[in-house]
């Protein structure tokens, strides 16, 4: 199976000054999706501009007609599944069922408090989780829910006419945990990995591989405690955050090369943040514009 290549666009311009051009490029080089980050804030450009994923997301659908859109990721952090689910249901529409929706049990992070909670400890968020997506499931795919849990709540809340994909638009589901990869097995149609978050900073190339195929292999056993067959559920890395860092977008061969060693671990779709200067996702945008229009070809 050939390798998807896809993008992350971060909300960090205005749609008139390099917003629309962004994505509307992502289209024109071929990427299979373009992801936002859904996020209130997030690390280093918190003083600076950054825009709401949805809306983001429905101004990137009108001015495109091919690209599937999605977020990598959302998460409870400051989400209730009823609006969720009413805002995905328009998106979807909107966009002509290209919508996946990557889901995350969200960290520790600005959006963490910015409603003014006490940050939730690790058990609170995979509990969170956990009846965060089982509720969204259902909110997606049936046209009026009723459900009363420890978190979340829903009262007759209507979602005709659902989804233009069915039975619902796809999760992508960010997960490494036991708990989470159960998730992901049970409700996703693809998995998503950024690597093993510990070897950022001083591992090497070797073992970040070998850190994520034994995610896989936790992320089969989910699977086969689901019964569900693992190469059903696509598996998406989004680059940046293993050892590696930039380097593969340094070249097309470094890149093909980083690309080959993921997806013979059984990756289906790698994504690659679109270059933004100054920043950890600083890039060669020519070499960037290289890679994605020739790399396809040398994966598959």
């Amino acid at each position: 199976m050939s390798l998807r290549l896809s993008t992350v666009i971060l909300p960090y311009r205005r749609w008139s000054e390099g917003g629309r051009e962004a994505w509307q490029r992502a289209e024109q080089l071929g990427f299979h999706a373009a992801y936002t980050y859904d996020h209130l804030s997030w690390r280093s450009f918190r003083d600076g501009p950054w825009f709401g994923a949805v809306p983001t997301l429905t101004a990137a659908a009108a001015v495109t007609d091919q690209l599937r859109l999605g977020t990598l990721v959302t998460s409870p952090n400051f989400r209730h599944p009823v609006t969720l689910a009413k805002e995905l249901i328009s998106l979807d529409d909107i966009s002509g069922g290209r919508i996946t929706l990557g889901i995350g049990a969200g960290g520790t992070g600005f959006d963490a408090t910015a409603l003014g909670q006490d940050p939730w400890t690790p058990r609170e968020r995979a509990d969170r989780f956990t009846e965060f997506v089982g509720l969204l499931d259902r909110l997606l795919t049936e046209d009026s829910v009723s459900y009363r849990g420890e978190f979340y709540s829903a009262h007759e809340a209507r979602n005709i006419p659902g989804c233009v994909q069915r039975p619902r638009l796809p999760f992508a589901v960010a997960a490494t945990g036991p708990r989470g990869l159960r998730l992901a097995a049970r409700y996703g149609q693809a998995w998503v990995t950024t690597g093993d978050p510990k070897l950022y900073e001083s591992g090497t190339s070797e073992q970040s591989v070998q850190a994520i195929r034994g995610q896989i292999e936790k992320l089969g056993d989910a699977c086969a405690e689901a019964g569900r067959e693992p190469g059903s559920l696509d598996k998406v890395l989004l680059t940046g955050f293993t050892p590696d860092r930039a380097r593969p977008l340094e070249s097309l061969d470094a890149f093909v090369d980083f690309a080959g060693r993921h997806q013979e671990l059984g990756f289906t779709e790698i994504v690659v943040h679109w270059p933004i200067p100054d920043s950890d996702f600083a890039a060669d945008v020519k070499v960037f514009e290289q890679i994605a229009m020739e790399a396809g070809a040398q994966l598959r």
